[in-house]
């Protein structure tokens, strides 16, 4: 194929809901449209750099804009060594700060028990050596690891075993060496460090995902393998651009016609060196195999001898979608890495967990909101004819009927004027009816649902045991007709109050997310995962984003 006289630019029509990625420069570039990709299969709007099959034409299409050269892992060096830093300065606030607090600074020493000697050591000596253990510790279990910041809950234990590991190792050695160390020193100290740790992590987290999100601390990852698995794992890399990982290539290792792309002429990659090669030349360090059998098991052997040790990475995808970390374990089994995965059960011990956390969380916000449930009832009295509370038949638990409550944010004609609006709506989906501008809600209720407080009489229904603080959206029979089978998963839960659809952009998002996310939740729940949903909620409420 000739090289075209302007370079162009990838879109893909229909994957515009996705944010977009970092785009090309605008200057003499043209719009491809690629309607032949189905919906979700890329992260919309432009692809930086790819290589995609046209199911058409049948051929491979390269596409390879802003190539650089291969930089290795270098800013994750460059990461580690910062935070690092920010950990040693805790650590040393911390440990010393107690030391001060706690013993003085005088020249207080810790005696050897039973020692017939006058051997002493500094407490001073004691919080170095501590710090020096304690950041040790923090490296060995790859708290800086690039696969590891940003990561949250999996970062978070990681700072915790190494933190236990110190301070158990700290436990030991006083019995055996009969050391005198003041037991309130380290029990502040310890608590408090932990507590350190966590914050800068959080702090550093929060702004390693805002650089991800421009294209910053992220592995450059080159995909391979057949194209439906190649669209697949782009579609979800794009999907959360927080986790570090951007494409900059794919290669299908398939028969394919050369095309030339941005002036470029693109060769057919069949090999590993071809691979290799490639990979190297558009700046990639990491391989992500994106299919089972292509390419074949001893070629992604010899991928990943081709590697640079330390600088050069190979990810193998397996075929799981929405299986969460939990769920997941490796067995090697004669040589094989097979994947274990557990089947999600609601039952038992998971139940009873649940149901007492519902219990205490929302009898204990009823009493710390109990203020804000007593204005809003009275704003929303004044607000015009009607009852306070608005009650309406959800879905909930095994398909069961339930009383949903929610303070009235509409006028008392709300439900019979919601056919003449349902043509006119600009937000929700194809399932779930909403409008930004919907001229049924009263000015009181604009603001209740700005801020969610509308939602808050929902306490009294997690307080009965008709739904959960944390699960799926509650949905309308009308809605519940519209679901195909798999849909129905999400009544294996309670609904929640608040839940994935809420804290990720709500009447925003397009029924197919709001799907994932709901089925994501009821496959993968765990107690951690209910109590950070919680924490994004907050967030979520003074951010507004998708609520009307």
């Amino acid at each position: 194929m000739s090289a075209p006289t302007q370079s162009k630019r990838l879109t893909v029509a229909g994957f515009a809901r996705l944010a977009a990625a970092k785009p090309v420069p605008e200057s003499g570039t043209d719009e491809l449209e690629a309607d032949q990709f189905e919906a979700g299969a890329l992260k919309a709007g432009t692809v930086e750099a790819g290589a995609v099959e046209d199911g058409r034409a049948g051929r491979r299409v390269d596409v390879v804009t802003n190539a650089q050269p291969a930089t290795g892992t270098s800013w994750a060096s460059r990461l580690a060594a910062r935070v690092a830093v920010t950990d040693i300065l805790s650590l040393v606030v911390v440990v010393f700060g107690t030391q001060a607090v706690w013993l003085g600074l005088d020249t207080t020493v810790v005696g050897f028990s039973g020692s017939r000697s006058d051997l002493t050591v500094s407490y001073a000596v004691v919080s170095l050596v501590i710090v020096v253990a304690w950041s040790t510790a923090l490296l060995l279990f790859d708290t800086r690891s690039f696969r590891v910041l940003g990561a949250g809950p999996q970062e978070y234990r990681a700072i915790a075993t190494a933190s236990f590991r110190v301070f158990g190792l700290v436990a030991i050695l006083a019995f055996l060496l009969k050391l005198d160390i003041a037991r309130g020193y380290i029990l502040v100290a310890f608590p408090l460090g932990v507590l350190a740790l966590f914050g800068g992590h959080a702090l550093w987290r929060l702004r390693i995902r805002s650089a991800r999100r421009e294209g910053r601390y992220s592995s450059r990852v080159l995909l391979v393998g057949s194209a439906p698995s190649t669209l697949a794992i782009a579609c979800e890399l794009a999907r959360a651009p927080e986790a570090g990982y951007r494409v900059v290539g794919a290669c299908a290792p398939l028969s394919a016609v050369p095309v030339e792309i941005d002036g470029a002429e693109i060769e057919e990659y069949e090999t590993v060196d071809d691979t290799l090669a490639f990979m190297r030349r558009i700046g990639a360090d990491t391989i992500v195999v994106t299919s089972g059998d292509l390419p074949a098991p001893e070629e992604v052997r010899a991928l990943s001898w081709g590697l640079n040790p330390g600088t050069e990475h190979l990810v193998v995808a397996p075929s799981l979608v929405g299986v969460g970390g939990p769920r997941i374990h490796t067995r090697p089994v004669a040589g094989l890495p097979l994947i274990h995965v557990e089947t999600p059960r609601f039952e038992g011990r998971k139940l009873v967990v649940k149901r007492v956390f519902d219990l205490v969380g929302s009898s204990l916000l009823i009493l710390a909101l109990a203020p804000l449930l007593i204005a809003a009832a009275i704003l929303v009295k004044m607000s015009g004819p009607g009852p306070i509370l608005f009650k309406q038949e959800r879905i909930g638990i095994n398909g069961k009927p339930f009383m949903m409550l929610k303070f009235r944010t509409m006028a008392v004609d709300a439900e019979a004027r919601l056919a003449e609006l349902a043509v006119k709506r600009d937000a929700g989906n194809v399932v779930m009816f909403k409008m930004k501008d919907d001229p049924r809600v009263t000015p009181i209720g604009r603001f209740l649902r700005r801020y969610s407080i509308d939602e808050l009489p929902q306490l009294f229904n997690a307080l009965r045991g008709s739904m959960s603080l944390v699960g799926p959206r509650p949905p309308l029979p009308r809605e519940v007709a519209r679901y195909e089978s798999h849909v129905g998963r999400r009544f294996l839960v309670k609904p929640g109050i608040t839940g994935p659809w809420q804290v990720s952009g709500r009447s925003s998002l397009d029924w197919a997310d709001t799907v994932r996310l709901d089925l994501y939740y009821v496959e993968n729940w765990s107690l951690t995962g209910d109590l950070l949903v919680l924490w994004r909620t907050i967030s979520a409420v003074f951010r507004t984003d998708g609520a009307y």
